[in-house]
């Protein structure tokens, strides 16, 4: 009898209260968003992201020791999606599909007040430079995959400015829809895209 509660006990399951819960992990992330859409990276209280969430402080340094990797975490989950790099069949169809992701990922409301303080934030106290290079290295290898692609077919020459050829792509949607607040439609992603194989032709 004594042998068998032994057993019960090592079988038994840890308490909820144990256990850390993928939805409340997805909450604390957007709720972590939010709170920095409103007030900006340095001004984030991970009190009021928790009670946002509705759940203590607690819940969150069980998941991360501060709000540092608690950012750096919580940027690496949505970056990936923030653009696409499939192969479309052409330069132009490529950058398309590209242009037409990153412009819908930078209408949403939260994305649009958080990447120009990402930015700020990185040239007033370098506390997410790591996770940004780390992004921006893995995007620039996914950018390079569309340039071969381009150079294979002969719609670009191999000695093509990569670098150049990296910051040109985002950049004119960035600085309409990010810079200046402007909107950005089918038209205006055709427009950008047939000056932007232009140029890269001739980088």
């Amino acid at each position: 009898m004594e042998r068998k509660s032994i057993d019960d006990r090592k079988r038994r399951k840890p308490s909820g209260a144990a256990l850390i819960r993928s939805d409340l992990t997805t909450a604390l992330v957007r709720a972590f968003f939010e709170e920095w859409a409103n007030v900006g990276y340095a001004a984030i209280s991970l009190e009021r992201v928790a009670a946002r969430a509705g759940a203590g402080k607690a819940a969150i340094y069980r998941r991360w020791p501060g709000k540092r990797e608690f950012a750096s975490e919580a940027i690496e989950r949505v970056a990936v999606g923030l653009g696409e790099f499939s192969d479309h069949g052409s330069l132009e169809a490529d950058i398309t599909a590209y242009l037409t992701k990153t412009r819908l990922a930078l209408r949403h409301p939260l994305v649009r007040r958080i990447v120009p303080d990402l930015a700020a934030e990185r040239i007033r106290s370098g506390d997410l430079a790591a996770v940004l290079d780390r992004i921006a290295a893995a995007r620039r290898a996914l950018g390079e995959a569309l340039l071969d692609r381009a150079v294979a077919r002969g719609e670009i020459p191999a000695t093509i400015d990569r670098d150049l050829a990296l910051d040109l792509i985002p950049s004119p949607l960035y600085w309409r829809m990010v810079v200046r607040g402007k909107p950005a439609g089918r038209d205006d992603i055709k427009r950008q895209v047939t000056a932007l194989v232009a140029a890269l032709k001739a980088c």
